[in-house]
């Protein structure tokens, strides 16, 4: 049931971060996070450009990478899930480049830059070698990536999970972006890990004694 709770709630808060960046689109070029910029930024061609790539291509990845994990849908129609694959990759590869290209740009400094440079690096990694993993014919390992890849995928809605947790801990915005920068993706690969490695030590039907 527990477990049931979760996959929904995972679904629920997917869904909705996926369709957040409609407003940038809707709501000009001060929504959000955006109001802290400085005005020179947003004569930045390239930038801008890299701002809504990431984005809108971010997006569509969180919005349909949780449904890739359902095993009713795959055992149903694998076509599905294989088309949707495909997409949720491209969007991720193009997200994953265009954010690590703004994450130059990213108020608070160094601490904050590295920060999201590393998330942008391990989720087009992670979701790269999934790719390559399952053309591959090797279903675990992709598996397995694919499951790390979206924890970083999900880094867009623990980050805004923890922020307003963190400011108030810190009462300081800045201080609570560069803890985020890091806090928003770390716990997430802890949990795949443990995922994972909980994958690993399930015995398969042969060794399980039925």
């Amino acid at each position: 049931m527990l477990k049931k709770v979760l996959w929904l709630l995972m679904a629920l808060l997917s869904v909705i971060m996926g369709l957040y960046p409609s407003q940038f689109l809707m709501g000009g070029s001060k929504a959000g996070i955006l109001k802290i910029k400085p005005e020179a930024l947003f004569l930045n061609p390239f930038w801008q450009v890299g701002f809504y790539m990431h984005i809108i291509f971010g997006g569509l990845a969180l919005l349909i990478g949780w449904v890739q994990f359902s095993q009713w849908i795959r055992s149903r129609s694998l076509k599905f899930h294989r088309q949707t694959g495909k997409v949720y990759v491209t969007a991720v590869l193009l997200s994953a480049v265009s954010g690590f290209y703004i994450a130059f740009y990213a108020s608070g400094g160094l601490p904050v830059v590295l920060g999201f440079m590393s998330l942008s690096c391990i989720w087009c990694y992670t979701t790269l070698m999934g790719y390559i993993r399952i053309r591959n014919g090797q279903v675990e390992q992709h598996k397995k990536l694919m499951i790390y890849s979206y924890a970083c995928c999900f880094a867009a809605v623990t980050l805004r999970l923890w922020m307003p947790l963190l400011y108030k801990i810190t009462g300081n915005f800045m201080t609570a972006y560069m803890i985020v920068a890091w806090w928003c993706w770390a716990p997430n690969l802890a949990v795949a890990y443990l995922l994972t490695r909980k994958r690993a030590v399930v015995p398969s039907p042969e060794h399980s004694g039925n």
